[in-house]
């Protein structure tokens, strides 16, 4: 990762998802490439770093895949004529922000590989942690890499496999299989679409229909937005292949549900609220996760706010249970897009204010309690408890729907090095003085799983308790172990 990606971090301190995919196959033999626009479009919130989209017909020629691809945001890496000269009845897309490999347009998804079998067109979500170890085995065999993302390695390997399987998705499974870390894939070849998800469960992935079309997608928020019905999420370690005649499973891969780690922050944070990820609502998690604050967290005041978006639910759910009323403190600048001209040092423009601002009138003279999602450096939320008491509030009680931060992730979030966090090393008395508010609470480890509704998650950048061994070397770029 950049430089400059490190600064839009120190001043954001939001995490990032690494990215977002979305896969079709029309058995009528419509183009895709605008359905896969519009999915992705829904899938924004998960990489707005770069983007693409891969088609082909099923009843052309071999290699015969057409990409597009480059850096943005969708609505401006695509047109209108882009997309009505991407001619195929199956493809693939993806969304993407880096948390390992360059910010380059040439690390830009889908990645399509020609080999001897035809061609494969792949969109990958996740980081594995054994991409060095496997890039070198490739890389001694005589493979040449075009790119520094994973995801490459992966193709690489499904080709190689391709070679010696009796189908693609086989290929697929016997590549996962040497695969450690969180992968959910979407691979299109001449004639199927295939859909894997690791064991764990890291990253989510569901099948959708829409009349004679199947899709896959990281969330199914995207199905509801280009009129697909939700069909069912593919199972941690499953492997689903769609073609013509139906939706073929391997369940070789599974492991039994109490081993399964779903990164809890797709339900905290990551995803949109109107999706469900394993069956359960994440806006309905995020209310829990505010009633839990209430319950464990109470302190008397006059107003419950959330910091847009991500903690209006939570806010929501505070309010909810302890009856002291909710509402809006924050005006957010819709316009404000993934980057725009930093103010300098002397300058006394924030970037905080720039994308918030506070309505004075709700807050003046008032008792706040203010709900966020997470506390990463502590950098932004210091910003906002003076925001709120520079426009008249009386007391700042802030509650975050999280536990502390306090160890990395390996698997596609970008949680930092532990000494840039804010939590570690550090009492909860002394991040509450650094980010200046009268109380600071946090969500209870124990509270997650609950939240969650009992689905097995993973806890390790809380914990440092991870569900597979981390590596030695991380390739995360500045977000080192």
């Amino acid at each position: 990762m950049d430089s400059s990606k490190v600064q839009e971090h120190t001043e954001t301190d939001k995490l990032r998802e690494e990215c977002g995919v979305f896969g079709m196959y029309d058995f009528n033999g419509n183009d895709v490439a605008s359905t896969i626009y519009y999915g992705l479009f829904a899938l924004q919130h998960r990489g707005q770093e770069s983007c693409g989209i891969a088609v082909s017909k099923t009843s052309g020629p071999p290699k015969n895949v057409t990409v597009f691809k480059g850096m943005g945001l969708v609505n401006e890496v695509f047109t209108q004529d882009d997309l009505e000269k991407m001619q195929g009845d199956i493809g693939v897309g993806h969304v993407r922000y880096s948390t390992a490999g360059a910010s380059t347009r040439e690390n830009a998804q889908p990645l399509v590989l020609n080999y001897v079998k035809g061609t494969l067109a792949l969109a990958h979500n996740g980081n594995l942690i054994n991409a060095n170890e496997l890039r070198k085995e490739l890389e001694y065999t005589g493979a040449i890499f075009q790119t520094t993302i994973d995801s490459e390695v992966i193709a690489y390997h499904i080709a190689r496999e391709r070679l010696v399987s009796k189908t693609v998705e086989e290929a697929v499974r016997r590549a996962a299989e040497k695969l450690k870390g969180a992968f959910s894939l979407v691979v299109a070849s001449p004639r199927k679409l295939v859909g894997a998800r690791d064991p764990f469960g890291f990253k989510p992935l569901c099948i959708g229909k829409r009349d004679n079309a199947y899709i896959i997608a990281s969330e199914t928020c995207a199905l509801e937005t280009v009129g697909a019905e939700f069909v069912r999420d593919i199972l941690p370690g499953e492997v689903v292949s769609i073609t013509s005649e139906g939706i073929g499973s391997d369940t070789s891969l599974c492991l039994s549900t109490e081993k399964e780690a779903r990164c809890v922050f797709e339900y905290i944070y990551f995803a949109r609220p109107d999706s469900h990820i394993d069956g359960v609502s994440v806006y309905a998690s995020r209310i829990r996760a505010g009633r839990f604050l209430a319950l464990d967290s109470p302190i008397d005041a006059d107003l419950v706010v959330g910091v847009p978006e991500s903690g209006n639910a939570a806010a929501l759910g505070y309010s909810l249970q302890s009856k002291i009323p909710y509402g809006t403190a924050f005006v957010k600048n819709g316009y404000v897009g993934r980057t725009f001209i930093k103010p300098g040092q002397s300058s006394r423009e924030s970037s905080v204010r720039v994308k918030l601002n506070v309505l004075k009138e709700a807050v003046k003279g008032k008792r706040i309690i203010m709900i966020d999602d997470s506390i990463v450096r502590g950098t932004t939320s210091d910003r906002i408890v003076q925001m709120l008491r520079d426009a008249g509030a009386r007391e700042v009680h802030v509650r975050i729907s999280s536990p502390p931060f306090l160890h990395p992730c390996y698997f596609g979030t970008d949680i930092p090095k532990r000494e840039q966090l804010i939590a570690y090393n550090r009492s909860l008395e002394e991040i509450r003085e650094i980010i200046g508010a009268d109380s600071l609470g946090y969500l209870k480890i124990e509270r997650l799983m609950e939240m969650a509704e009992g689905r097995s998650i993973c806890k390790g950048c809380f914990t440092g308790n991870y569900p597979v061994d981390p590596p030695t070397k991380d390739i995360r770029g500045n977000y080192e172990r």
